[in-house]
Formats: C-alpha cells, structure tokens, sequence
C-alpha cells in the first residue's frame, strides 16, 4: 500500500536549472558552439536563490541555465548548420590531406551557410524594440570598423561594420537627430534621437589602434555578427522613413564635377564610392526628390484650459528643439588636418553647417582655405602664420561645447594656444543640492540669455595694484598705532586722564512687532519635530535613512566646493610666483 516515495532533488528549483555540460550534451554542441548559439539567441546564464539545493547539495562552482531556456534551442535551425559545418571542415582537412584538388575547390564551393533574419525578428517583435536595443549594437560597430586588418578578425567583418556605421552616420545627418556629444577617454560618446527614443553610443578614436591580447576576439566576432544582422535591418527601415535610398547613394545634383579626377585618383575604383559616402559631406539622395512646402500651415486647435500649462512647456520645448537643430545653420568651416576630421564633419553637418577639408587630407572636400565665405576655421595649433580677417580661427572643442550647450559660445575662451575651458558632460544633470561647478552655473546662465558675472582673473598689474593697495594699508595703521601712543604718552606727561567712557546708557523703549511669517514657521518646525517623535519605529528608521543620505549629499557637496577653492586658491599662488613677462 505504500506509495511513490518522492526522492530529493527531484522536484522543485533543482529540476528548473541545468549545468553548463549537461545543457551542451543535451544539444550535442562543442562549448564554442554551444556559447555562439546562446549569444545569437539571447541565452544567458541565471544564479539560482537555493545554489547549494540546485546543485544537489554540492558547494562546487558551476554555470546554471534554466531548463526552459534550453528546451527552447533543441528546435533552432542554426544547431543543424553547426553540425553540417563540422562536417564541412572535417571533409576539407580530409581532401588537402589527399591533396586532391578538384575535391577542394567543389568542397569549398558547397560551404555551408546560415541566416539571422529570423533570430532578429525573434527577438524584436516590433522595430522600436530594435531601435531601443541599438545601444550595443553601435558601439560594438563603430569598434569593429576601427580594427586593423591583422588576422584578429575577417576583413569582411570589418568592411561590413564599416558600412553600416557610415550608413547610420548619413542617417543621422539627413535627420538632424544628433543631441549629445562628449569627449571622453575611451572615445568620443554620441547620442541621438531615433524616432523619440535616445540611443548612446561610444566610437573610439582613430588614431587608437592598440587592441588588447588578452581578449576572446571570438566571442566578440559572435556578437558582432549578430549586431550586424541588426543593424543592417534597422537602417533599411530608417531610410525608408526619411523617403532616402537605401543603399545610400549621393546626390549627384549638390556634386560638383571640377574635382572628380582628383578624387578618381585617391582610392581604388571599387572603394572610391564608399569613401565618398564616408567622408559625410555630400547630401543623400531621394527616392522621391521632395520639393520644400513654405504654405503647410500646422492646424491649432482650442487649448484645453485644464492643459495649457503642459501645451505651452510642449510647444517651448519643441522649439527649443527645432532651434539646437539649426545650430550652424548658415556657417561655413574649414578643418585643418590635424583635428579629427571624422567626428567634427559629422557634427557640423548634423545641425546643418557646411564643413570642408584640404583634398589632399581625404576625398569629399567641397571647397579651398581660400574661400572667403568661410566663417569659422579650425584648427589645433598654438597659432597659425597667415589669418584672414573676416573668419573665427577657434579650437575643435568649441564645436562640441556649443552642440552640448545647445548656442553658440564666445569664441573668445577657444582662440589658438588658449587654455580651454573645462569640458562639461552633457549627461551629468545636478538634481538639487549637488555641486555645481562655476563653469556649470556660468553655462547655464548664458543659455537664460544673462550675462555671467566675469570670473575674476587678475592679470599682473592688477595683481601688482592689490599688492600696493595692501601695503598702503599697512602703513595707515602703523602711523595711527604711532599717533595713539604718542597721544598717550603726552597725557601721561602733563597728568591728564585719557577720557573714560561711561557704561551705563539709557535706551528709548521700541515696540516689538510680531513677525506672523516667522511663527508660522516656528509652528510648523514644532509640528515636524512632534510629528517624528511620534513615528513608529520602522517608519523612524527609514526617516533616518533618508536624512542621512540627504546630510551625505550635501556633505559631499561642501567637500567637492572645498576642493575647487583650494585649487582655485593654489593656481592663484602659482600664477604670483611666475616670473612677469618683461
């Protein structure tokens, strides 16, 4: 009559996990194959709550997967391509062993091969779950592309990574959707507005080309394949929003044809077209070539009072938007060859400057130095031997500052051999009570249209005058200090008293006024101070956390105001103790 006798460890959470080697058994996969298949499927490893419980009461370290996750894969096409490519290798070592050669190239021929397409809709069921997921993929593209061709990875890999990022770029352009900028020591981070929903980015310089040894370049490459997929799927559609051709072709109508045999010269035939693209000074053209409508008037409908505060914020910010867009609209620059091209010419055209370059630098220059029509050129050298008269000659961190400030900035703190101001991040916001640099608040005051209070920068003669100033005032209190005691001693010699003065004063009464604002304040700080008396003792302790972490806040808010007058006050004595200039 007895009846199953219910083992351990075979119900509950030790039957929801699978180790590692188990899961791959159950596939028949090697371990790269098997961490390829789970990368391309979005499969990752999970730490089970009970650890000791799943691992059947073993304390040893082991990589758990759910049992869902892996049941899940038994049905994935690409486990059969994995198997017939296995095959493939072993039947080609096999003919090269032979040597027969004709089995080779007919082997070859027959390589095996697989598709993404239907893992990306998998995973993004819609395109803006795609477009909310682009972070990585951009990031991980824009790193590719920079790769040198040294055997780490396929040239193919790199081209490709290399188009889909020019292709993004010129995207970006035609839309206008450029927000952020920032130059960081891993690269330079962008981010843009991609149908409402902000994307970041890292592109790493390019001039950076010491890769690390010690990185699995394989499973980079497996993610990176992956990405692609993506990224490739992504842009078509996005192109296709904007009415753009895809794949992107130049609009011949804004080229000029007097220097296209220099050009012709600079690269090979077959990547002259790509180089072209690549160097984002030239416009897209359209499937449709649209005709700019000045008489579409946007209907306005009756503010709903309830929402006229939220509809007025709206349309300011929308504004303020249309306005940062049209940044550069009307200015003309030159690059010189010693600033990051790349990046700059991106930017300027992202809020519709026009940016050209020396042709001998890169392919795309639209026009010369010589041009009188440029307004601001840039350039990152101490100085420049000749300067024409009617241009801004500033460093290339005006251009970023200005996209991150979101208006043109003086150009006077960027002049060559100037020492820059610091360069703010534009994804730090201050919430209240935190420190806000001088530069910040500077900043900030310019965007509300005031002027900042000048910084107080004493040059030497000013710091000369202070000097002199003080010591006037030294030697007045010396000769007083001298009239006093001589004073005294001169009462002392003929007998008189110096006049004392008496201690007792009579006072007219005033009359106190109630200040009502004042005791409503006291009042209210009684009823806080009774109203936490009274809490109960969970609730007092979670006050107490709050206030704690709001008195660390302003704690680390005084030591950072503290630092910065420290430093302020030590580059002052430095700039004292530096010899004048004769």
């Amino acid at each position: 009559m007895g009846g199953l006798e219910k083992k351990k460890y075979e119900r509950g959470s030790a039957t929801n996990y699978i180790t590692r080697n188990k899961a791959r058994k159950k596939l028949q996969l090697s371990l790269p194959d098997f961490r390829r298949l789970c990368i391309l499927k979005g499969i990752y490893p999970h730490e089970p709550k009970h650890k000791k419980k799943v691992n059947k009461g073993s304390t040893a370290p082991r990589t758990f997967y759910l049992m869902k996750d892996i049941r899940f894969l038994l049905h994935e096409p690409i486990v059969g391509k994995f198997r017939e490519y296995k095959v493939f290798v072993r039947r080609l070592r096999k003919a090269y062993g032979k040597q027969e050669w004709d089995s080779v190239e007919r082997i070859k021929d027959n390589k095996p091969t697989y598709k993404l397409d239907h893992i990306i809709k998998e995973r993004y069921p819609t395109f803006i779950d795609a477009v909310r997921d682009l972070d990585d993929s951009l990031s991980m593209c824009f790193l590719f592309s920079t790769f040198p061709r040294t055997g780490k990875c396929h040239v193919q890999t790199i081209q490709l990574c290399r188009r889909l990022t020019v292709e993004f770029l010129n995207y970006v352009i035609a839309s206008r959707s450029l927000r952020k900028v920032f130059l960081s020591i891993k690269g330079i981070y962008f981010q843009a507005d991609i149908l409402g929903h902000p994307v970041t980015w890292i592109a790493p310089y390019t001039f950076c080309h010491d890769h690390p040894t010690d990185v699995d370049y394989r499973v980079m490459a497996t993610f990176t394949e992956f990405y692609t997929t993506l990224l490739g799927f992504v842009n078509f559609r996005l192109y296709q929003t904007l009415n753009l051709q895809y794949p992107p072709k130049l609009d011949t109508s804004s080229e000029s044809d007097t220097k296209s045999n220099e050009e012709d010269k600079y690269a090979l035939e077959s990547e002259t077209y790509m180089e072209k693209l690549a160097a984002l000074s030239a416009s897209i053209s359209r499937v449709i070539p649209s005709e700019p409508d000045d008489d579409v008037e946007v209907d306005e409908f009756p503010a709903d009072p309830e929402n006229a505060g939220q509809e007025e914020e709206r349309k300011k910010k929308m504004q303020d938007e249309e306005k940062h867009k049209s940044l550069f609209v009307g200015l003309k620059f030159f690059l010189n060859r010693e600033v990051p091209r790349e990046a700059l010419a991106f930017i300027i055209r992202s809020f519709g400057g026009n940016v050209s370059w020396d042709s001998s630098v890169c392919i795309g220059a639209t026009y010369d130095s010589s041009d009188t029509s440029i307004t601001h050129h840039i350039l990152d050298r101490p100085n420049i031997p000749t300067q024409i008269i009617n241009r801004y000659y500033v460093q290339p961190q005006w251009v970023f500052d200005c996209v991150n400030a979101h208006l043109l900035l003086p150009v006077e703190d960027y002049f060559p051999g100037v020492l820059l101001p610091p360069h703010l991040s534009p994804f730090i916001q201050e919430k209240e009570g935190d420190y806000i640099p001088p530069e910040k608040l500077k900043l900030l005051a310019l965007q509300r249209g005031e002027k900042p209070e000048e910084e107080e920068e004493v040059s030497d003669d000013d710091e000369e005058e202070e000097e002199e100033e003080e010591q006037d005032d030294e030697d007045e209190d010396e000769e007083k200090e001298e009239e006093k005691k001589l004073r005294n001693l001169e009462d002392k010699k003929f007998g008189q008293k110096p006049p004392q003065k008496t201690k007792v004063k009579v006072t007219a009464g005033k009359v106190k006024v109630e200040n009502r604002a004042q005791a409503a304040e006291q009042e209210k700080d009684e009823e806080k101070r009774l109203a936490i008396m009274m809490m109960k003792k969970k609730e007092k302790y979670l006050y107490n956390k709050i206030m704690f972490g709001k008195k660390r806040k302003v704690r680390e808010a005084n030591k950072l105001a503290m630092k910065r007058k420290a430093h302020d006050e030590a580059t002052k004595v430095e700039r004292k103790k530096k010899p004048k200039k004769q």
